[in-house]
């Protein structure tokens, strides 16, 4: 384990908690244990992390970050609804590294409902997801602002819908069942009145 001064430590700390929430539950997040996990001294925990809602927050940021970093690696091309479609598998529990993140996001956005801290990262996720997907739509020809903003929002809540249900059920929806759903609702929002 790298020594507690250096990056490394709370980068190894944070993915030690992200363990513990993917594996026990949010609830489970306590500085000994994560310490354990991390196979690190609490001081060291305690040392990059003043409090519990530090620890917390720095893990759901870097699942965000993750997932941010998945997203905008998807090259955008001339077909804006396969690309848009790209973007939002990115999205979805398509496989176990995806599941894991949506149960740590579920948990999270949970606990976001009565930790400031967590709502206000959780607002300005949603909002520059929103905004990203807003932008598709304008760009593949949906003629109306409002229509795109509200197309934004409908496959946002798609897909966490979609990840909801496969996290909560412990049934992980086929891929192409999910992609076919997605697709669907995509097209439909795509023909424009």
């Amino acid at each position: 384990m790298p020594e507690k001064s250096t990056p490394a430590a709370a980068a190894a700390i944070v993915e030690a908690t992200l363990r513990v929430v993917t594996e026990r539950g949010l609830d489970r997040v306590t500085v000994r244990e994560v310490a354990a996990e991390a196979s690190v001294a609490i001081g060291t925990v305690q040392h990059w992390f003043r409090t519990k809602d530090d620890l917390i927050v720095a893990a759901f940021t870097a699942v965000v970050t993750g997932i941010r970093d998945r997203v905008d690696a998807v090259e955008l091309g001339d077909d804006v609804r396969g690309d848009l479609i790209g973007a939002l598998t990115q999205l979805l529990p398509l496989d176990d590294r995806r599941r894991d993140e949506a149960r740590v996001q579920i948990a999270f956005a949970a606990r976001a409902a009565v930790t400031p801290a967590l709502a206000e990262l959780q607002r300005g996720v949603l909002g520059e997801v929103r905004a990203s997907l807003t932008q598709a739509f304008v760009r593949a020809g949906v003629a109306d602002r409002h229509r795109c903003a509200d197309a934004a929002t409908a496959v946002l809540a798609l897909v966490d819908g979609l990840a909801m249900h496969a996290v909560s059920s412990g049934e992980l929806p086929r891929s192409v069942d999910q992609l076919r759903v997605v697709t669907l609702v995509v097209d439909g929002l795509l023909d424009d009145p």
